[in-house]
This record gives structure tokens, sequence and C-alpha cells, in this order.
């Protein structure tokens, strides 16, 4: 019996990035990126492993290494769109955000299951770790640009950040593709 079930909602590819190893957050655009189980080849959050960070100090002692689930970043166009809109801008640059993927036509989509799957045409599936909560460095990359709006991103992001994501079985995405959501066939937890 499967333990995940197709939720029937697909969400189409409206954009793809990749952010450079390095010190920066912005992405850069693509057209088609190549998914292996380290994530995308020279990009910022690649790797099987990583160095933990202050979103699990509670459990772990920062620089602890431990599995990374956080190799990529999606987010929802609509939740981008209201993003934008609280802010007062015409519209938000995924770049900016360090985004990997894009899509539209997921309702909720920051809160779409832990343990959830994203499964693209040809096999390509990422197991969605949890929510991507908002942080000061989005709007850093944002102020760059747009004098005023950096410190708007934060408290405008809450609940609407999208996920981040880790690659369960690799292939290639691209501009226009879409993914199927298959969902933990569970009841929510209620202790």
């Amino acid at each position: 019996m499967p333990v995940l079930r197709d939720s029937g909602f697909k969400g189409e590819i409206t954009w793809l990035g990749m952010v450079p190893a390095g010190d920066g957050l912005r992405a850069e655009p693509a057209g088609q990126l190549q998914l292996g189980f380290s994530g995308i080849a020279g990009e910022r959050h690649e790797g099987e492993n990583r160095a933990s960070c202050v979103r699990v100090r509670n459990l772990y002692p920062e620089g602890t290494e431990i599995r990374n689930v956080r190799q990529l970043t999606i987010l929802s166009e609509e939740e981008l769109a209201v993003i934008a809109a609280d802010m007062g801008m015409e519209r938000v640059d995924p770049a900016h955000l360090g985004a990997t993927i894009i899509l539209r036509g997921i309702p909720d989509f920051t809160f779409v299951p832990p343990g959830s799957r994203l499964q693209g045409p040809d096999g390509v599936t990422l197991t969605v770790d949890m929510e991507n909560r908002p942080c000061v460095l989005p709007g850093r990359e944002i102020e760059k640009d747009h004098r005023g709006c950096g410190a708007r991103f934060k408290p405008a992001a809450k609940n609407r950040r999208g996920i981040t994501a880790w690659v369960e079985r690799p292939g290639s995405v691209n501009l226009g593709g879409e993914f199927a959501l298959f969902v933990p066939d569970q009841r929510a937890w209620a202790p």
C-alpha cells in the first residue's frame, strides 16, 4: 500500500535558478537544471551533508555535520505575488530570494506537508523538508536594487516563503515543465 498519495495538484515551473557557491544569495536564472543526489553542482547549497545552522540550534551545536535537506528552495508564484503586494512592489524577483524553483498551481504551497514529494514526468523527485522561514538575507538582496524595500520582505513573507527540499531521485527540470504533488497518506498529528 503506498504511503504517498497523488494530491491531484500539479505545479508548472515558471522560474528556475541557481545560487553560485560563495557568499551571495542572489540566484542566476536558468532554463534547465540538472539535479543530482547532492543537489545542483556548483551551487551554494550543494552537498549530501552540510554544517548545521541557527535553524536547528536546538538540536545541534552550530557547525555540526548533518544531512543536507536544504539543497533547493522552492516557492509559489501565487505567494510571491502576495509578498510583492504587501511590500508595495509590482513583483519580487526570485533571484533576490536565492530561489531554485518557482511553481504555479499548488495552493497553500508553503504548508505542503513535510515528506511530500514533487515528481516530474521523467521521474525526477524532490522531497519536501519543511517551510522555509523568512530571514533578512533576501531583504538585503532586494535592498540593493530597490532602496527602502528590503526591510519589508521578512514580515511580508511570513507564511509565504515556500519550502526547502532535497533530491530523492536525480534528473533534469526545465522551465515550463511541471511537478505532481504527492502527500503523505496519514492524518495530521494530534497529540
